[in-house]
């Protein structure tokens, strides 16, 4: 009896010009039949971005995204311009605080 565990990504959209949003499903099988599956999601955006209020400046960190799946990477990659990466930080510096 073999019992395996995989990940895999069926779904990849990206939303506003930079919300990545990424469906993962773990499966699980038992000689090669599948026996569960379960799904994760999340999305991914250009940068991590703060504002601190004393310094009144806001800090755009850029995401990892070293950890995604290969396709996820390559989306984003394509996805994230620089003008789209100028227009997500436009984007959240006018949010309000």
């Amino acid at each position: 009896m073999a019992i395996t565990k995989t990940i895999e990504t069926p779904n990849i959209e990206v939303v506003r010009d930079w919300n990545i949003q990424v469906a993962t499903d773990t499966v699980i099988k038992e000689d090669n039949v599948e026996i569960g599956r379960s799904r994760h999601r999340h999305v991914l955006v250009p940068f991590a971005s703060s504002y601190n209020s004393d310094t009144k400046k806001w800090t755009h960190t850029a995401t990892d995204i070293s950890k995604e799946d290969a396709k996820v990477q390559a989306i984003a990659n394509a996805a994230w311009t620089d003008d789209v990466k100028t227009a997500y930080k436009t984007f959240r510096e006018k949010q309000d605080l």
